[in-house]
């Protein structure tokens, strides 16, 4: 093949290895030729210094391409003769004519090496390919020399040439309409790159060390307590904990390619050479605890005072979230807002594989794991302040849901149904839509001119994901492709009485918002908030304390009750073997009594004067609080009539809806719902045990269901010093959107239990709530929601109604693919229609956008396993209330065996052959702990220890605590505190500093150690038997460990610094967590009480416990039996 005569300048020859080929027949869109195209180079057409595509060699083949000048630019364009269309490579121009035509000696059909020196090179970068972002135009992966046109004449008005940027991914792309008579169309212009420079796989989180140590090395025992044994310090490169992979897995496709990629067995990203981090990044810095001098150290006694104690270590890297010496974690810089949503083509990125046997988890990079970042090129309208009439989406950082509203247990959804059922993963959406707000959130905005713009077809709320058409007067629907008229008034500000700006509105920017809703969506003025406390009065609930401090507390917490508008209204029934009512009418000072023993027909003794409003009747009301233990301290009553209290709150608020807030301290024993003590220690651990899980019977649902239909719910607090069958009375929280509360061996006389339940219950009848509540979850064509986990009431097919929706309770939602999908893009979007306790009907909306895939490997590449680990913990529950213990267990196994076998079987060389290893994708490497943590915990583990009202209390926690609170229920925190650096406890710049968390094993604990442990419901301080006297007495004030107490207690807060930052610790830990949770402390001695030792060292869930494996043999397990089953 002959070089281009045009071509007259001289050119480098190729490096050892690099061709220069073209091919005609094709025109560059088969895949062979995209595959040729990332490792060949290409002649230039136009004659100047940029290699061209395949393209633009197609001139000859059909009429092909035409070269003409353009003088509106200065330089020259290529005409399509089928289309009239030009197209410029700009900024690297030639003032020089091309040839016309294709090159001599090449014909149809042919494949001709070039001959001759060519341009200069790079290696080929990501973004190249027929990915590009013009649909395959930019193919090239070569860049020309900055002297390519030296002493070139350039024609008047020619754009200048700039400077090379050594740096730059993606030079800017001009894109420019074609002048009169060069024919119609619009030019497109091709990219030129030059070397990236060295950066993490997209998904890879950047720490400070980009060479990670080696992974520590194991303990040679189970337990090594030695009184000398070396304390685990992050800076010892022998016991550092490794650098790991990101959890998405590394990436082929950056954002300049919408094609997928899914690489062979093997496969290596060709700038991995150039990057050394290419394959993740730390989620904390190794070094953060640093080397450290002896820190209650067993041998340290003496010198302890002389060397100074817990001050040891490195400081903390900076950018440490929270942790002492955590990498900064990168935000995820690839958001699907950023996508353009609009084309034609599916997002997909690399997914990587990793073996789990012998691979070290982390337990830091669990708990900052975002969900997969999801995979997309930019927008064409980002360069502008706000998108055009015409353009697809907003750019607003807050357009796509944050997880902590709503996440999705695959971030990609498969196009059709049997491509999700082959993966086995199931699909589901995890839902908090009523989240608590810490100081830094932003606040929900809210839309306040009652302009709500619809779908007329689907009822879609409009959102950040509609397209506007036809100038700006009518949007597309993002679910159903509809077009619909933009309201009139969308564009207007009616406080200013003024023009608005349309794409300032909160809807359109923010994927979480609220309307105030028009008359329209109320069958009735928005009720009122009703409280209703029913507190039991008998002889145990007064003995134990529960009755003075539930009025205590409920005293103090009046000016906290939701009543800005004055409406709330309240009422008090104590409980026993009689009803107690209490008048309070407005204007009195002092309550009345009246007592109805008639408990199969309850009536209501003047119902007016017994639910009163809080501002009239507040003398009353807090005369009575104040004296309502003294009034029933000489009790003797042991029976407890609450089924008939229930009954009479019903018909005091069944007209209007509103919450009955139940205390109760011992079983239900007389009238209607009366229950019996049917826990026999004999079963416990057995096959039968699961009948203790069950409802007793089926009042308390039949009353729930009633409840829900007149927008009642119901809230259950339990005291038990004795039996009081917690799975048949959570059956009222569970049908009527309220929630269970738990408190095992209450007694009041100890300040630990008064304090955490006057701070819960506190919190929780001060929080804002939602009443008369449904819920609607709706999705693009071809989606249906399948199944529903929470607490709630199915009213239809896709409806929920939720008499009160509490502050962070979570819900599950499982998706079904009925038809095909064809869009690159599918939208979920939870709409809850509530009352507000301030009195305003108001609509949540909550919009998530997710890409579509047909690639199996992104499926696996983009699963959440947060969400993953909170559907199969409520499915898991769910399973146990309709068959057995060992049920649900099995479950869990069969799935995670059914998912990790399909991975091996599909996106490895093995296949479904027998293999040593155990594989997983690298975001999927938690999952299988997370679910021995599940099959481990005390919800579903096989013991005979565990009281049934313990496990089915867990239970309830299962299945209605968010992501953030369930996870560490499942996998705890386990801290070292005796040598954590100087920096831990103190303040930082995101608060207090934490020490790094340790894997859970208790191979990590020494006898001359203090460490903690908790799981968002407790916290255990664990004490070695060797702890130096100077240590015990720092912490605890107690002179020797001999003479400390453990169990359950309040740490004091001394005057030193060591007590002062544990104290801090405890405290940010307790701050972390969302929700009303307040954790109780308890000391664990090693050689303390054998049931608290125990019950601390269940939470090590590496270790093997009970018949149960520890992780490694559960990895063994897993791969035996999916090399056993045929995938």
């Amino acid at each position: 093949m002959q070089r281009n005569p045009s071509q007259s300048l001289p050119h480098p020859p190729l490096p050892p290895g690099w061709t220069a080929q073209w091919s005609v027949e094709c025109g560059g869109r088969c895949e062979r030729a995209r595959a040729r195209a990332r490792r060949q180079v290409r002649w230039p057409v136009c004659g100047g210094s940029t290699l061209r595509s395949k393209r633009g060699w197609k001139a000859g083949r059909r009429g092909g391409r035409q070269a003409g000048w353009d003088p509106t630019v200065g330089r020259h364009a290529f005409i399509e003769a089928a289309t009239g269309r030009s197209q410029f490579n700009f900024p690297f121009g030639s003032p020089l004519p091309p040839a016309q035509g294709r090159p001599t000696g090449a014909h149809h059909g042919s494949r001709a090496s070039i001959s001759g020196p060519i341009s200069s090179y790079s290696p080929p970068v990501h973004g190249g390919g027929s990915g590009g972002p013009f649909n395959g135009m930019a193919r090239g992966h070569v860049r020309a020399g900055s002297v390519a046109n030296a002493g070139v004449p350039r024609p008047p008005g020619a754009v200048p040439i700039p400077q090379f940027s050594p740096h730059r991914q993606t030079p800017p792309v001009i894109e420019h309409q074609a002048p009169p008579g060069a024919g119609p169309g619009a030019a497109v212009a091709q990219v030129a790159r030059s070397p990236p420079p060295p950066q993490p796989k997209l998904g890879a989180i950047p720490t400070q060390q980009q060479q990670p140590p080696p992974p520590p090395q194991p303990r040679t025992g189970r337990r090594q307590y030695a009184a000398n044994t070396a304390a685990y310090i992050a800076g010892d490169p022998n016991l550092s904990a490794p650098s790991t992979g990101a959890a998405g897995g590394s990436s082929h496709s950056h954002s300049q390619s919408q094609s997928f990629f899914s690489p062979a067995t093997g496969f290596q990203d060709p700038s991995a050479n150039n990057n050394p981090a290419a394959g993740g990044g730390n989620f904390f810095s190794p070094g953060a605890q640093g080397a450290q001098p002896d820190q209650y150290g067993a041998g340290a006694a003496g010198a302890a005072a002389a060397q100074g104690y817990g001050v040891g270590g490195a400081a903390p890297g900076p950018g440490a979230a929270g942790f002492a010496g955590a990498g900064a974690v990168q935000g995820m810089t690839n958001q699907f807002g950023h996508m353009n949503l609009g084309g034609g083509q599916k997002v997909q990125a690399s997914v990587s594989t990793t073996n789990l046997i012998g691979l070290p988890l982390h337990p830091a990079e669990l708990m900052s794991m975002p969900p997969p970042p999801l995979q997309a090129r930019p927008t064409d309208f980002h360069s502008h302040s706000y998108p055009t009439p015409q353009a697809s989406f907003s750019t607003s950082e807050t357009r796509n849901a944050d997880p902590s509203y709503q996440r999705a247990t695959i971030n990609a959804v498969p196009t059709t149904n049997s491509l999700l059922n082959k993966s086995k993963l199931p699909l589901a959406l995890v839902l908090t839509p009523y989240r608590s707000l810490k100081p830094n959130d932003p606040e929900v905005p809210v839309v306040s001119d009652t302009v709500i713009a619809r779908c007329r077809r689907c009822r879609t709320y409009i959102n950040p994901f509609v397209t506007f058409i036809e100038g700006g007067q009518r949007w597309k629907c993002c679910m159903c492709n509809l077009s619909n008229e933009v309201p009139q008034l969308f564009d207007w500000d009616q406080e200013k009485n003024a023009p608005a700006d349309r794409y300032a509105r909160a809807e359109l920017n923010s994927s979480v918002v609220e309307f105030i809703a028009p008359t329209e969506y109320m069958v009735r003025p928005p009720q009122p908030p009703l409280y209703i406390f029913l507190i039991d009065v008998s002889y145990s609930a007064v003995t134990t304390g529960m009755v003075a401090t539930a009025a205590r507390t409920l005293l103090e917490s009046l000016d906290r009750l939701p009543n800005d508008d004055g409406r709330t209204k309240i009422a008090i029934i104590g409980v026993d073997s009689c009803l107690h009512f209490f008048s309070l009418p407005a204007g009195a000072t002092e309550p009345s009594m009246l007592v109805v023993g008639d408990l199969d027909d309850v009536f209501l003794p003047k119902p007016s004067d017994i639910l009163v409003n809080l501002v009239e009747a507040r003398s009353a009301l807090e005369s009575l609080l104040s004296r309502l233990s003294d009034m029933f301290k000489d009790t003797h009553s042991v029976g407890n009539a609450l089924g008939a209290a229930l009954q009479a709150a019903f018909k005091l608020v069944s007209q209007v809806g509103g919450k009955v807030i139940a205390l109760t301290s011992s079983l239900p024993n007389i009238g209607p719902g009366a229950l019996k003590n049917r826990e026999d220690p004999k079963v416990l651990g057995t096959t039968k045990e699961s009948s203790l899980l069950q409802p007793q019977t089926g009042f308390y649902k039949s009353f729930a269901i009633e409840c829900s239909r007149s927008q009642v719910s119901v809230d259950m607090w339990l005291f038990a010093s004795a039996y009081t069958d917690v799975a048949t009375l959570s059956g009222l929280p569970r049908y009527t959107g309220g929630q269970t509360y738990f408190y095992p061996s209450f007694n009041a006389a100890r300040s630990e239990d008064a304090l955490k339940f006057a701070h819960e219950f506190g919190t929780v009848i001060a929080d804002p709530i939602a009443l008369e509540a449904v819920m609607r979850v709706r999705a693009s064509k071809g989606i249906r929601m399948s199944a529903f986990h929470g607490n709630f009431f199915v009213r239809s097919t896709d409806l929920l109604s939720l008499a009160a929706v509490p502050m962070d309770q979570s819900y599950a939602i499982e998706i079904q693919i009925e038809d095909p999908i064809s869009a690159p893009f599918v939208v979920f979007q939870t709409a809850v229609l509530h009352t507000t306790c301030y009195g305003e009907r108001r609509i949540r909306v909550v919009t998530q956008a997710l890409p579509t895939t047909s690639s199996l490997s992104e499926l696996y590449a983009n699963v959440d396993t947060i969400a993953m680990a909170t559907l199969l913990g409520d499915k898991a529950v769910e399973r146990c209330m309709q068959a057995k213990l060992e049920d649900a267990r099995d479950a869990i196994m069969n799935k995670l065996i059914d998912i990790l076998g399909t991975y091996k079987a599909t996106m490895t060389s093995s296949g479904s052959g027998a293999s040593p290893q155990l594989v997983c994708a690298e975001n999927m490497k938690f999952l299988p702990l997370l679910m021995l943590g599940l099959i481990k915990h005390l919800g579903l583990r096989q013991s005979a220890m565990i009281p049934s009202d313990l496990r089915a209390y867990a239970q309830a926690l299962l299945t209605t605590l968010p992501s953030q609170l369930l996870i560490p229920y499942l996998h705890p925190v386990f801290y070292s505190l005796h040598n954590m650096p100087k920096e831990c406890g103190t303040i930082g710049d995101q608060g207090v500093v934490l020490p790094i968390p340790l894997p859970l094993s208790s191979e990590r604990l020494e006898r001359h150690g203090l460490f903690l442990i908790e799981d968002g419901q407790n916290i255990f301080l664990w004490l070695g038997r060797d702890a130096v006297p100077q240590l015990v007495l720092d912490v605890f004030d107690v002179p020797s460990y001999a003479e400390l107490r453990g169990g359950k207690m309040t740490l004091p807060v001394l005057d030193n610094a060591f007590s002062q930052r544990v104290n801090a610790i405890i405290g940010k830990v307790r701050e972390a967590r969302r929700g009303p949770y307040y954790a109780h402390l308890y000391v664990v001695k090693e050689d303390g009480d054998p049931a608290l030792r125990q019950w601390a060292l269940s939470m090590l869930i590496e270790d093997r416990m009970e018949g149960l494996p520890s992780y490694q043999q559960f990895l063994g397990q897993l791969k035996d039996r999916i090399n056993d089953k045929s995938f």
